[in-house]
């Protein structure tokens, strides 16, 4: 029986796929997988740039570092979600390198920027803050892992659209508005109102009340599942043009008003909360 003669190409081919057989295959996760993680990774060294900075009285890098460490930690997770990468290594070092660059990375920046000269004593409101910070990042795990044992009740669909308490990016944004706004008035040379944001007592109630707000109940806006009706597209996306059109030219100014913003909203979301739990509860009321 005369064998077939092999072309060429089919030659290689075969010999290709023999080569390929024979080479070891590792074991590991893929490339893809690692990409969030590299991207938490150079947010935990942001804060801890961020820190640095602040030890050599830098403080315009180091909160410009703090808002890079922010803007990474936007970013990670949805990478994640869209790599399929998501991994519970993955959900405990974030909440790990939250915790230093929105916890411990602005305490010690505003300490040593506006408390370290006043007293000890002052830098009890940095412990606050970053414990409750802690704290906040905690309960969000805890929630993400549900106890067999002890099934929580399931939330209402309104309920998925808000957080519990200030997410810890935007706590960090809060706390650091008195630097913020203190490098706004220092470019416009209103050295008068430069120092007002930096007074002690000031930064201690930002620190204490932002605690407050991240350790809360407080319902705040998650905006990935927020829902815009058409008319409402418009003006948005023209106020996000003049937004990065002041954050371009005056970037401290902007990361101030920022602060100032995301305050409106909170008290827009809570209203917003408490309008939609009535609803639900009088759509469970039996009708008599």
């Amino acid at each position: 029986m005369d064998v077939p003669r092999l072309t060429a190409r089919e030659r290689a081919q075969r010999a290709l796929r023999r080569r390929m057989e024979r080479r070891p295959r590792y074991r590991g996760p893929p490339i893809n997988r690692l990409i969030p993680n590299i991207l938490t990774m150079l947010g935990l060294c942001a804060g801890m740039i961020a820190v640095r900075f602040a030890f050599e009285g830098r403080f315009g890098p180091a909160g410009a570092m703090i808002v890079t460490a922010a803007i990474i930690d936007g970013l990670d997770g949805r990478i994640a979600r869209l790599l399929k990468g998501t991994s519970h290594f993955g959900a405990e070092f974030d909440s790990l390198s939250d915790f230093l660059s929105f916890g411990v990375a602005p305490a010690l920046v505003l300490y040593l920027w506006a408390l370290q000269s006043v007293g000890p004593i002052f830098f009890l409101p940095c412990l606050i803050y970053a414990v409750a910070l802690a704290l906040r990042l905690a309960r969000f795990n805890a929630a993400l892992f549900e106890d067999p044992a002890k099934p929580a009740t399931p939330k209402p669909l309104f309920a998925l659209a808000f957080f519990t308490g200030v997410p810890a990016p935007a706590a960090a944004g809060l706390v650091m508005f008195p630097l913020f706004a203190s490098l706004a008035f220092t470019e416009w040379e209103w050295h008068a109102l430069a120092w007002a944001p930096r007074h002690p007592l000031f930064v201690v109630c930002v620190l204490l009340g932002v605690a407050a707000l991240a350790g809360s109940t407080l319902p705040s806006w998650s905006f990935k599942r927020v829902k815009l009706q058409r008319g409402q597209v418009l003006p948005l996306l023209l106020g996000v043009v003049a937004y990065a059109t002041l954050l371009v030219t005056e970037p401290w100014a902007a990361l101030a008003l920022a602060g100032l913003i995301y305050m409106a909203m909170m008290v827009l979301s809570w209203r917003q909360f408490r309008r939609l739990a009535a609803e639900h509860a009088a759509e469970l009321r039996p009708v008599e």
